[in-house]
């Protein structure tokens, strides 16, 4: 009788442990409001032949405010309470939100590197101050809903005239005291430009509506990644403003340089950087190769027939150089990326763009996670 219930015990014992293990809640995941997360980001171009109507959508996420779309890539395992950096990517003058996605596609490592990715559009296709409370809101939803305590690092990421916009940007009131760090892709470097290569400007609008691959043709307006000296209808005083930014900002944060090496004049990259020695940085370093065998995404079909090699050809394979300028002061991360045979509006290869992500997420953060 005894070993009987004994054998009754165990089995309803074990019974109960199943059911508990059974029982036990999903782990839960954090999604951002009134978004939806999927493990493919959305509207991710194939590897070839990305169509228009792909490119020019501005996104599926809804700014309350404003009521303007914006797109917002996220991991979709995110848990609560989990550090990720965040990272606002801004598109070049005429182009588009996705099209920015796809050039950068910095989508493809959100969930390798925890990032928290929002790209959104300006309506008339070329950034101004009329944008910027848009922008404050993007940032302002990100923060409160993943909490600032959670943001390692906040980095302004922008193409051509998005990378002019940051400049901008990064000296307001506003980002200067948010922001640990910007990528410039072809959008001017800090500390020296390079000169431009006699084939970088196009010649002219291209006619009608564009081919796959780039975003469609308007009148008066810039392709996506417009020259950043004077692009077609950007607007009043744009001149003015950029030489305003020619005086190197005064707050602290690491800076990136990005840039074909097919747009810059026989000169090449300048040896030194004035931003590096602002942080005490150490001789730059000899090259680093970094070789893709894949294209990138997207590219400037509209323009193929004009032979413009600094403006952009088709995507390709190919090789970039990394120079980084060791031992900065207070983490700083301070590096040039050329990537060769390419000029200014074929899409990122994935290898370089991991690259970029790493040396991001490399340097000193925690702006965010400091604000009271």
């Amino acid at each position: 009788m005894r070993k009987l219930l004994t054998l009754i015990t165990i089995i309803v014992a074990s019974g109960l442990v199943a059911f508990t293990g059974y029982a036990k809640p999903q782990e839960q995941f954090f999604t951002f409001a009134n978004t939806t997360c999927t493990p493919t980001p959305y509207l991710h171009c194939p590897d070839s032949e990305c169509t228009g109507p792909m490119v020019i959508n501005q996104g599926n996420v809804v700014e309350m405010k404003t009521r303007r779309t914006y797109f917002l890539d996220y991991p979709c395992d995110l848990k609560p309470g989990e550090k990720v950096t965040f990272i606002l990517s801004l598109h070049g003058a005429g182009s588009y939100g996705n099209w920015q996605r796809n050039y950068f596609p910095i989508m493809d490592y959100k969930d390798k590197y925890r990032l928290v990715i929002a790209t959104p559009n300006s309506p008339t296709r070329v950034w101004s101050d009329a944008d910027d409370q848009y922008l404050h809101n993007i940032v302002d939803f990100v923060t409160e809903e993943i909490g600032k305590e959670n943001i390692k690092a906040f980095w302004l990421v922008g193409h051509s005239q998005g990378g002019l916009t940051s400049n901008r940007l990064i000296r307001t009131d506003y980002f200067k005291d948010k922001v640990d760090g910007w990528l410039s892709l072809s959008g001017g470097r800090l500390g020296g430009n390079p000169g431009r290569g006699a084939t970088f400007a196009p010649t002219g609008p291209p006619p009608g509506a564009a081919p796959a691959g780039a975003a469609p043709a308007a009148p008066g307006v810039a392709r996506p990644g417009a020259p950043a000296a004077n692009p077609a209808g950007a607007p009043p005083g744009m001149a003015a403003a950029m030489a305003a930014l020619r005086e190197p900002p005064t707050n602290d944060f690491s800076f990136i340089y990005e840039t074909g090496r097919r747009e810059m004049d026989d000169k090449g990259l300048p040896e030194t950087s004035d931003w590096a020695k602002k942080y005490n940085c150490g001789a730059r370093s000899n090259p680093q190769d970094v070789v893709d065998t894949k294209a990138g995404y997207v590219y400037d079909s509209s323009r193929l027939n004009q032979l413009r090699p600094g403006w952009g050809l088709l995507p390709a394979a190919g090789k970039a150089q990394v120079y980084t300028y060791p031992d900065c002061k207070d983490g700083r991360v301070v590096a040039d990326v050329v990537r060769l045979d390419k000029g200014h509006t074929e899409g990122l290869e994935p290898r370089v763009t991991e690259e970029l992500v790493k040396m991001m997420l490399s340097a000193k953060g925690g702006k965010m996670q400091q604000m009271h």
